[in-house]
């Protein structure tokens, strides 16, 4: 296969560098979850009753198999993550085995981004500049330490990626079935993906004549998942008695706007509005009238707050792409905990901080949260990504459909987040990011060097 001839061929002293270094941070953060023990996020308890549901009754429903049956939880997760841990725990119920293979899909992941962009410019001899931008990432290792399928969806995206890249460069049709088949497992893996379903095909017509030749066998590759979009909501239909993809979009379509009065209106309207919500939601017996309900009451807050809401959205989605994710260490070190980020109970954060008193309450802020220190180095390293991003972005010699498709992924990743971003659903496209980062200061390097060498100054 292309990936073995490509990837783990001449292998040379900077790739073996290059993996010792991952392999040896990976071990850092994998220690670190040892010590701390906090593995889980808000879904990650959803995901293992589903695993142990699979596997003791071949049941796929995320909710625990000792409490009372709620609908929602039988179409709350996609089933693939869970079926992968449903594996493990054919052999033991162990948490930690599915952690430390996690660490071997992310050494794979960034190596296989590495080998990707060399296909765009990259050179080795920058190696530098991509294992600092690697390194001084923490929610890369801490979210490969988390029972999530976030480091399994960043591989499928990474797939869809590559082939597209070799989809420009040897205008084969095979590349866009590869396209498409990553697409399909991520849409198992986690919901968000399901929409790109019908962007996706429009991708592959799109290229229809760059590669010239002819309409159907685009349109055949990009049917597929919007094929499986169909079937997976047929037999949820089977199941709860409306065709749907993921519970996850009712729930959402309400929830979003918590967020966005929060800010309004302040946190008790904010509860008081999601309570009001989430009570008329469930005077509906059926789960068919809940879900309609939710998605019929998500179309009409958007109608009456559209501009406003659309504005917040868009502004929260942008925070996205240089979050430091202080919040994730600090729950991954043991400092802060998800419900008392949430509630605030553990005072407010730099944004909240700034907003409300301005640079006067910095030093307050420095005094209660040591780990600022570090959150400012990623800070910076994350700007430095976004100025690499548009080097690589704004160069003339950049293939312009492989630019395109880096901003649609960029784009679609942080408008379906919205408020609720942060460095987990960067997840994704952050090593996407980090590789066109290094290769527009690549660009830029070498034009720099072939400058002086030109000017002689």
């Amino acid at each position: 296969m292309s990936l073995r001839h490509s990837m783990f061929r001449n292998i040379t002293r900077a790739d073996i560098r290059f993996f010792t270094g991952l392999l040896v941070v990976h071990t850092i953060f994998f220690i670190i979850a040892l010590y701390y023990k906090r593995i889980y996020n808000g879904d990650s308890h959803e995901y293992v009753y589903m695993a142990l549901n699979i596997r003791d009754h071949f049941d796929f429903y995320a909710g625990s198999p000792a409490m009372p049956r709620v609908e929602e939880y039988m179409t709350l997760r996609t089933p693939l993550y869970s079926m992968l841990m449903a594996l493990v725990y054919v052999f033991s119920v162990n948490n930690w085995v599915i952690l430390l293979l996690q660490n071997f899909v992310s050494i794979f992941n960034i190596y296989y981004m590495r080998d990707t962009i060399r296909k765009i410019g990259y050179s080795r001899m920058y190696d530098w500049v991509l294992i600092a931008f690697v390194m001084i990432n923490p929610a890369q290792f801490i979210h490969t330490n988390t029972i999530a399928p976030d480091i399994l969806l960043q591989t499928v995206v990474l797939v869809y990626f590559r082939h597209f890249i070799l989809l420009v460069r040897r205008k084969e049709w095979r590349q866009g079935v590869w396209m498409s088949a990553a697409l399909i497992v991520g849409m198992m893996l986690k919901p968000v993906l399901y929409p790109f379903a019908y962007i996706h095909i429009f991708v592959l017509l799109g290229m229809a004549g760059y590669v010239n030749r002819g309409l159907m066998k685009p349109f055949i590759a990009g049917i597929l998942p919007i094929f499986m979009v169909f079937i997976y909501s047929f037999w949820n239909y089977s199941r709860t008695g409306t065709a749907h993809f993921s519970s996850n979009q009712s729930l959402n379509a309400v929830s979003y706007y918590y967020y966005y009065f929060a800010q309004k209106e302040g946190l008790p309207k904010a509860k008081a509005f999601l309570e009001e919500e989430r009570a008329k939601m469930n005077s509906h017996e059926a789960f068919a009238d809940r879900y309609k309900y939710a998605n019929k009451r998500g179309v009409e807050l958007l109608k009456e707050n559209f501009w406003p809401y659309m504005t917040y959205h868009v502004q929260r989605s942008l925070r996205m792409f240089i979050d430091p994710g202080k919040g994730d260490f600090d729950m991954f070190t043991n400092r802060a905990t998800l419900g008392g980020l949430y509630s605030g109970v553990q005072g407010a954060g730099f944004y909240a901080t700034i907003k409300a008193d301005g640079f006067d309450g910095f030093e307050h802020y420095m005094e209660r949260n040591p780990t600022v220190f570090l959150a400012f180095i990623v800070l910076l390293f994350n700007a430095f990504k976004m100025i690499g991003l548009f080097l690589y972005l704004f160069h003339k010699k950049t293939n312009k459909y492989i630019k395109l498709l880096v901003v649609l992924l960029l784009g679609y990743f942080a408008i379906t987040t919205g408020p609720i971003a942060n460095t987990r659903y960067f997840m994704p496209i952050s090593l996407i990011v980090i590789g066109c980062a290094t290769v527009g200061f690549k660009h830029y390097l070498h034009w720099r060097k072939y400058k002086v060498i030109i000017t002689g100054s």
